[in-house]
């Protein structure tokens, strides 16, 4: 079995990184993407390598030399790698794969070694190697028969995306026998260059070949198996995380991104603090049907999407402001005042962060859980000197709660104690509680000017993407200024028609928050039979667990990875003090009962 790799292309798409060198010769953490090739095929003892080369190719003959650790490598030149596709790379190789079976690879694939082993394992002579179609993918595309074999290539004009859990994406590795090459794929190679000239792609002829109804070639799947096709700095980004060269870089280049996981499709992100019960498919529906209108047209102005807020909320226009996202509300508030800020932590940082440390009066509650009650922080706070006091209720990553009735008596403690009180309720209504539990009340806000609540739409309302967040106080001459300090569309079309048709909504917004208290309570009980788990108890969409033995916080992250699990490792929080916790989302049932299963594994 002998190796062809196809290494002519100018990547252009790379920008600087290929400027003076070929794809092939593209690092990805230290490492040359011909290295890496050159080794996987060398271990599985191939016969020689044949590297087509084109642009900037004397600087890969250079490199490589006529062997690697013993493998014989030879050189095939595309003198019009600008002009050509890769089908006549593969031509002017063509007479190669007349002499010995074959592995196809192209130069820009970065895979684990277990990928090529796979298709050399599989005891079928031809095969196309196949993954599951996923959004990150682009090129040749296929379907399958029951029997795996290739029932059409679907090209860029075909594609429909309505159809997509039928679609496999090709690899770009494939397998090929002598007497396949011979009979099948040289012989309409050469007539498919002759005739349509040279400007395709080698997937062409097989797509011709398919035709023929006796044509010996299968599509292997992958079951797994990691590998990634690098054509731009975005790729290359996501491919340095992805084949990090240890569990801790890969988990740091993985958790550092902060979102952008529909990139990974078999991430599981149990730190993904999201309702999955919302919103529902009629919902998604409607979005879809107006999508392209949206697209097209500008949302409106801060006018109108505080009106829409202020109904949805049921508040003063006056009183409630729209931010793209909580984050930005959070930042424009924090930077409208000096003087310290009293807060709990552990807690959600992106207050307490901008604040210089010694503008910052903090709380930590000496309990299991660190859970506390509204006396415990008026007993706190009562002697020290603090302008302003932050509640995120429920608080992040405790999950604990600070019922109604002794939240109104915080707030008129803090009114008689001339303290500012921020609130951010994003995770309320995520909690089982009987009758009012939210400060969005016209009422409240006005009687009480000194109290602004702060809450995300992305939370339970499971909506990240449209970065929707909603601020709202009494005292109008904040608002006001606020509204003028944000952009003016702050927020786009399609968060602004959410919150248009919320209204029609709502009755299934409160089954799925019921779904998702019933579902919160069914995993608590799941996680408290892990034996190394102590699981506090919460009113978010989370938990927080300590690790009683067998790994430490950041050990149990690096192993859960390793199963498409991504968890919050909250050991490096300063408030608990080196001790291994670490937070859980709650996602839907087939998701947490593989979590469980998984945890029980280890």
């Amino acid at each position: 079995m002998q190796a062809i790799i196809l290494a002519a292309g100018m990547g252009k798409r790379l920008g600087e990184y290929t400027q003076d060198n070929t794809k092939c010769m593209l690092e990805v953490n230290g490492v040359r993407l011909i290295d890496r090739a050159l080794e996987t095929l060398h271990n599985v003892g191939v016969s020689r390598v044949v590297l087509v080369v084109g642009y900037k190719g004397q600087n890969v003959k250079d490199y490589v030399g006529a062997n690697y650790k013993g493998t014989p490598v030879e050189y095939v030149d595309n003198p019009i790698y600008d002009k050509t596709n890769n089908i006549y790379s593969l031509y002017l190789a063509k007479d190669y794969m007349l002499v010995e079976d074959t592995i196809l690879l192209e130069s820009d694939l970065i895979y684990e070694p277990a990928v090529v082993q796979k298709i050399l394992e599989d005891d079928s002579p031809n095969i196309a190697l196949v993954d599951k179609y996923e959004s990150w993918m682009d090129g040749t595309v296929v379907t399958l028969d029951e029997e795996n074999r290739i029932t059409r290539f679907i090209d860029k004009n075909r594609f429909r995306f309505e159809e997509i859990k039928q679609y496999y994406k090709t690899v770009n590795i494939y397998k090929f026998s002598k007497d396949f090459s011979s009979k099948y794929y040289v012989p309409f190679l050469a007539a498919y260059s002759t005739a349509l000239g040279n400007n395709e792609y080698y997937e062409q002829v097989l797509r011709v070949i398919l035709h023929l109804h006796d044509a010996p070639l299968k599509a292997l799947p992958l079951s797994g198996e990691v590998w990634y096709e690098i054509d731009d700095v975005q790729d290359l980004d996501i491919a340095s995380g992805m084949f990090a060269p240890t569990e801790d870089e890969h988990f740091q280049a993985i958790s550092s991104r902060y979102g952008g996981y529909w990139r990974y499709p078999q991430m599981l992100d149990f730190c993904y603090l999201v309702n999955p019960f919302f919103p529902p498919q009629r919902m998604i529906d409607e979005i879809k049907a107006s999508f392209d209108i949206l697209m097209s047209e500008y949302p409106s102005g801060m006018r109108v999407n505080s009106l829409l807020a202020a109904k949805n909320f049921g508040v003063k226009q006056e009183y409630i402001l729209v931010g793209n996202g909580a984050a930005e509300l959070i930042k424009a508030l924090m930077e409208n005042w000096t003087g310290k800020l009293g807060n709990v932590i552990p807690t959600f940082e992106e207050y307490p962060n901008r604040r210089d440390a010694h503008n910052l009066v903090q709380y930590i509650p000496q309990t299991e859980g660190f859970k506390y009650t509204a006396d415990e922080l008026k007993d706190f706070f009562d002697n020290k000197d603090i302008d302003t006091l932050l509640l995120i209720n429920p608080d992040n990553p405790s999950g604990n709660y600070i019922p109604f009735a002794d939240l109104l008596g915080l707030l008129e403690w803090t009114k008689q104690k001339g303290i500012r009180f921020i609130v951010d309720e994003s995770f309320v209504d995520f909690a089982k509680v009987d009758g009012q539990f939210s400060l969005f009340d016209n009422k409240i806000l006005s009687e009480n000017p000194h109290l602004i609540v702060v809450k995300s739409i992305s939370k339970s309302y499971g909506v990240p993407g449209f970065r929707l967040g909603v601020l709202a106080s009494g005292y109008t001459e904040l608002i006001t200024k606020l509204k003028k300090e944000v952009a003016i569309w702050n927020i786009n079309s399609f968060g602004e028609f959410y919150m248009q048709i919320y209204e029609k909504y709502h009755k299934d917004y409160l089954s799925a928050c019921d779904q998702f208290r019933a579902e919160r309570e069914m995993f608590l009980s799941e996680l408290r039979d892990i034996p190394f788990l102590e699981v506090y108890s919460s009113q978010a969409n989370y938990f927080l667990c300590k690790i009683k033995s067998g790994f430490t916080s950041h050990e149990l992250a690096l192993r859960l990875l390793k199963h498409n699990i991504l968890i919050k490792d909250c050991s490096t929080k300063k408030s608990f003090n080196g001790e291994n916790y670490i937070r859980l989302a709650v996602r839907d049932r087939n998701d947490n009962h593989y979590l469980v299963e998984t945890l029980k594994s280890l």
